[in-house]
């Protein structure tokens, strides 16, 4: 049996084929460009192609419109949060500025904290012209420097608590001594600041009295002399004897020679004792008093500033310095030095000086 062909394909058809096949190889053989694109063709058609790779594409944290109406919109939207938020500040400003809350009905507004020795006097006098006013309408910063003038305060500090009160904090100076100042006793700090004792005070002081300095003295003058003194208490007690309690004067009219009057029953001692050493100088006073009394009845003044010399009575009216054997072998002399002019500081002092310490 002949077997049955699924297709017929005549002649004619299969020549036709053939011419085609043999045209598109010339065509490739003469144009590379063509065979290339035939490629891609056939590529493009077969079913295994790779899948492409995906480009990123970074964005903006806000999409911005592309077109001009799109920008004009996002402008006039920010402009008018911009107007609200400046309407609902200028309508808070204007609140606090002229609301009723926010003024300081009374004195009774302003609290003062950290005064013993300051009265609420004297701070109101500084603080009278804001009563009555709108707190944010109180210059701070010059209410402190007024405060701070008042001779006992060392810093101020002026705060707004709101609705309507303010609160203010002193800081007061210590004081570490008495001064004698135009024939009046005062108080004075270790930068030289002097104090008034205040009508009511709070706290009871034990110092010696402070001679040889004057009120009009530059304020660096006196806080230069208060470090000699500051130094000359430090020493003297750093034993723990506590020889400050005997002291009641202490005269810095001569920063190279601090004197010390020195009290005990049998009456008052002026003591020189320099610039420096004060500790070692005072011990020889304490340790050879009694000696020097018993030499010299009328025992009025010891200098002691001087190495390998002690002058007595320098500072009597009407008597000659002196000195002693006993006074030179206690500070480790070789041989008694010849009376000192000390340099022509001298002060006349009366023969019985009560003591002046106050407490």
């Amino acid at each position: 049996m002949a077997r049955k062909s699924s297709s017929l394909v005549s002649d004619e058809e299969l020549e036709s084929r053939v011419s085609d096949a043999a045209g598109r190889s010339r065509l490739v053989e003469d144009s590379p460009l063509d065979a290339r694109m035939l490629d891609l063709e056939d590529e493009a058609e077969s079913p295994f192609l790779r899948g492409q790779k995906r480009v990123p594409v970074r964005r903006g944290p806000l999409p911005l419109p592309r077109n001009t109406a799109g920008r004009l919109k996002v402008a006039l939207v920010l402009i008018a949060i911009a107007v609200a938020f400046a309407a609902a500040w200028m309508a808070l400003a204007r609140y606090a500025t002229q609301s009723w809350r926010f003024r300081l009905d009374s004195s009774d507004n302003i609290t003062v904290a950290g005064t013993r020795n300051v009265s609420r006097a004297q701070v109101m006098d500084v603080m009278a012209g804001d009563i009555d006013r709108n707190i944010f309408f109180v210059p701070l910063e010059e209410r402190k420097r007024q405060l701070e003038r008042i001779a006992w305060v060392k810093s101020a500090a002026v705060m707004r608590l709101l609705p309507n009160r303010l609160q203010i904090a002193i800081t007061e100076r210590t004081p570490i001594a008495f001064v004698e100042i135009d024939s009046h006793i005062a108080l004075i700090d270790a930068a030289g600041v002097i104090m008034e004792l205040p009508a009511n005070l709070s706290v009871k002081y034990s110092f010696p009295v402070i001679v040889g300095m004057a009120e009009s003295d530059p304020l660096s003058t006196r806080a230069a002399r208060m470090r000699i003194y500051a130094q000359f208490i430090k020493e003297i007690d750093s034993s723990g004897a506590h020889y400050t309690a005997d002291i009641s004067d202490v005269d810095l009219s001569d920063p190279d020679d601090l004197k010390a009057t020195v009290t005990d029953p049998k009456g008052a001692v002026l003591v020189h004792l320099g610039a420096a050493n004060f500790l070692e100088r005072f011990k020889v006073y304490v340790a050879h008093v009694q000696e020097w009394r018993a030499q010299f009845p009328k025992l009025e003044s010891i200098n002691l500033r001087y190495d390998h010399q002690v002058i007595v009575n320098q500072d009597a009216a009407g008597a000659p310095p002196k000195t002693t054997e006993a006074a030179a072998a206690a500070t480790n002399s070789a041989a008694t030095i010849p009376p000192a002019e000390d340099d022509g500081h001298k002060k006349a002092v009366p023969k019985k000086k009560k003591n002046r310490k106050h407490s």
